[in-house]
């Protein structure tokens, strides 16, 4: 069987360049035998747009409420893959405003609880065994799909890099980690099926992808915020490795632990009280809407965090979030055998300079003195050496703003994560500071988190709301999205757009500036987070 889906995938593939060129005039070409690949489960049919094939929508899995992912059901004839398929549904959010929205373009989709799907962009011609580039999505594990933003669109990254971009949808919140492994033993694996469902996901890319053009042994995983939380639990997964082979990290080095399986049992005993259920009718919570649901396991939530130690929450308080079941993930990630288990993938690693902080009310048009006496609440007889400290380690600082909002909760997070990755004999890791401002919404946007994203995906004219498209978007666009292409192919982003990028050490505390002028520093900004971090005036 896998002979001849071998041979006829190769002779579609085969086919492809001169379909496309049959038809080069058009844009889309789409049709009843335009872009159709077999797969384990079925042939599917996507279409062509510029010179990409498109798949959108493809099932890599089934599952039932609170039940591990399994196999897809195989279909006959042909399945149209032409549309993106449904997002796991999420908690109704408040409301951005208007210029916090603005930028993101959001688009919510269409959400169903079956909602294992993935989407495919790959280059007919070229490399037919390309490196693969998986993308998890953000929204941290409660919200967020593969489709939210612009920038996740895959076809620019795919025509230029030659690499297969696959996207993916999967179980998230309440859905995706609600323990109940105390109520029996088919609800064993109940607290990470959304992680699971990754893991099958990345199982179908091994079996499948080499029918799309791609090699299922150079596959990277990359992910930014909530997908770069992501990436990181995945390389703390046993059942994930040998699924990829190099990992990056944007924004999301944040979970330096999981939630214990003992927090994440009070967190179910609370949502089958709040739905006044007793333990042995834990099975009714299959039938419980899941507007219904989500609003307990929130209650829930929030009571459980209120009793818990500090220590044992995360960045960001208590959140739907992996639980270190011991099985599935067996380890902390601190500990040895955790550090050992991805100590062969190499890792690029980073953060953008501003992050949350350009919309903390009232940091936009502030004055020096304000900042300043902003600044003394918080650093007391430290003020005038951290202004130093942020000048020297920004020496374009101008506007009063630039001291207050510069970001100082993900940026030690990723040396954090560096420095328990680098390792003696570890594979090399890369580190990277996003430093590009916005000029959009007269600056207010800067280095926001995100806005490294149309840059990775090479998509500045998709996302014109967040770069304003410009000639320096473009340029800075061109060098990183080469950056991720390389590391992807290879595990070295080096490339002659940009000067030498040494590994990192702890030692050397290499790291590439993308800014207008790219540059590798060292440590630049020590003695800013030597101060930033954890100070107070009660400290001096």
């Amino acid at each position: 069987m896998k002979i001849s889906i071998f041979f006829f995938t190769l002779c579609l593939i085969n086919l492809m360049p001169l379909t496309a060129t049959c038809q080069n005039d058009l844009p889309i070409i789409a049709g009843k035998n335009i872009a159709v690949i077999q797969t384990e489960y079925g042939a599917v049919r996507g279409y062509i747009h510029n010179g990409i094939y498109t798949f959108k929508g493809i099932p890599y899995g089934k599952a039932e409420r609170f039940m591990p992912v399994e196999k897809p059901a195989s279909w006959k004839g042909v399945r149209s893959s032409m549309t993106y398929g449904p997002v796991c549904p999420i908690k109704a959010e408040p409301g951005f405003s208007d210029e916090f929205a603005f930028p993101f373009q959001r688009d919510f989709g269409y959400s169903d609880e079956n909602c294992l799907n993935l989407n495919i962009w790959t280059k007919a011609s070229g490399d037919q065994k390309k490196p693969v580039m998986v993308w998890l999505h953000g929204g941290g594990f409660s919200s967020g799909s593969s489709i939210e933003f612009p920038s996740y669109d895959g076809e620019n990254l795919s025509r230029k890099g030659d690499v297969v971009v696959v996207s993916i949808n999967h179980r998230l919140n309440i859905l995706g980690f609600l323990d109940l492994s105390a109520y029996g033993e088919k609800y064993k694996y109940s607290a990470n099926v959304g992680a699971m469902d990754m893991v099958a996901a990345l199982t179908w890319v091994k079996e499948n992808i080499a029918n799309f053009g791609g090699d299922p042994d150079n596959v990277t995983i990359f992910g930014q915020s909530g997908g770069g939380a992501k990436v990181t639990c995945l390389m703390n997964a046993p059942s994930a490795k040998g699924l990829f082979h190099k990992a990056i990290v944007q924004s999301g080095s944040y979970p330096y632990h999981f939630i214990e399986d003992s927090i994440a049992k009070k967190i179910s005993a609370i949502v089958l009280k709040e739905l006044n259920l007793q333990p042995n009718q834990v099975d009714s919570l299959q039938q419980v809407p899941f507007e219904r649901l989500i609003a307990a396991g929130s209650k829930a939530m929030m009571r459980v965090e209120k009793t818990l130690k500090p220590a044992e929450r995360s960045v960001f308080g208590l959140e739907w979030e992996p639980v270190h079941d011991g099985s599935f993930l067996p380890y902390q990630p601190n500990e040895v055998a955790a550090i050992k288990l991805s100590k062969n993938i190499p890792l690029l690693v980073g953060s953008c300079k501003n992050e949350f902080q350009p919309f903390i009310p009232g940091s936009r048009d502030i004055s020096m003195d304000s900042a300043k006496l902003k600044l003394q609440k918080k650093y007391g007889g430290k003020t005038e050496a951290y202004l130093a400290a942020v000048r020297k380690a920004y020496p374009a600082t101008v506007k009063p703003s630039d001291y207050i909002d510069v970001d100082l909760l993900f940026r030690p997070l990723v040396i954090k994560q560096a420095d328990q990755k680098a390792v003696p004999g570890a594979a090399p890791l890369y580190m990277y500071l996003f430093e590009w401002q916005s000029p959009v919404l007269d600056g207010a946007y800067k280095a926001f988190h995100c806005m490294d994203l149309p840059f990775v995906f090479d998509n500045i004219q998709r996302c014109e709301e967040m770069t304003g498209g410009g000639k320096e978007a473009y340029t800075l666009a061109d060098k990183m999205s080469q950056v991720w292409i390389n590391f992807a192919r290879t595990g070295n982003p080096n490339h002659p757009g940009l000067p030498i990028w040494p590994a990192y050490t702890p030692k050397n505390g290499a790291l590439m500036i993308f800014d207008n002028k790219c540059e590798v520093k060292n440590h630049h900004d020590k003695d800013l987070l030597a101060i930033g971090t954890g100070n107070s005036p009660d400290s001096n």
